[in-house]
């Protein structure tokens, strides 16, 4: 492991947030990439069960953007191939009223830059959810309108909203996005991966 990794590896910035946490939990940095992967995805941060699991996507959530992206398991996890770099790389947390917080801002200030400098140019970039997108693209749009404007960042770049349950009626709210947008990425991540 390069050091750059096992120092985010060990990062503990956020231990008295976390501790302050309706879940009150430890740090624990989910650390998915390496230098060379073809396809970057930058998503919000980790859950819970991926916090448990030590790996990225390892729920529900995680077998669907596999779908999205017509990828098995096995490829996936190839750090070879796809790196997972998240705005926050631990758990948040959750707040009294069992809802998600959101990514610590001092994660990305500390390590973003220096993480995508590690991985280097990737030909694919999949943006998860507002956190990613607005840091990535600058945008201040929600992520409705930045992912109906996919086609303005297209190849290198897509957009998506995030695969959780949660988002099941925003998917029937917008069939476009299974019709128009992920037949174009999955042909996109066959030709990056080639």
């Amino acid at each position: 492991m390069s050091d750059l990794r096992a120092r985010l590896a060990a990062c503990t910035i956020c231990a008295e947030r976390f501790a302050a946490t309706a879940t009150g939990h430890r740090p624990n940095p989910v650390v998915w990439f390496r230098p060379g992967a073809r396809i970057l995805i930058a998503s919000q941060a980790p859950g819970l069960r991926v916090h448990e699991a030590n790996t990225p996507f390892w729920d529900q959530s995680g077998k669907r953007l596999r779908d999205w992206l017509r990828l098995d398991e096995a490829t996936f996890y190839d750090r070879h191939r796809v790196a997972i770099v998240p705005m926050g790389f631990c758990f948040p947390g959750y707040d009294r009223s069992g809802s998600d917080l959101p990514p610590p801002k001092v994660c990305a200030a500390t390590w973003r830059e220096a993480v995508l400098d590690y991985v280097g140019e990737v030909d694919l970039t999949v943006l998860i959810g507002g956190y990613a997108q607005k840091w990535h693209l600058g945008t201040k749009s929600n992520v409705t309108e930045t992912v109906m404007a996919w086609r303005d960042h297209a190849p290198r770049i897509f957009p998506l909203p995030h695969p959780s349950w949660r988002n099941t009626a925003w998917l029937k709210r917008n069939p476009w996005f299974e019709t128009d947008l992920l037949p174009e990425l999955r042909a996109r991540v066959t030709e990056v991966l080639q």
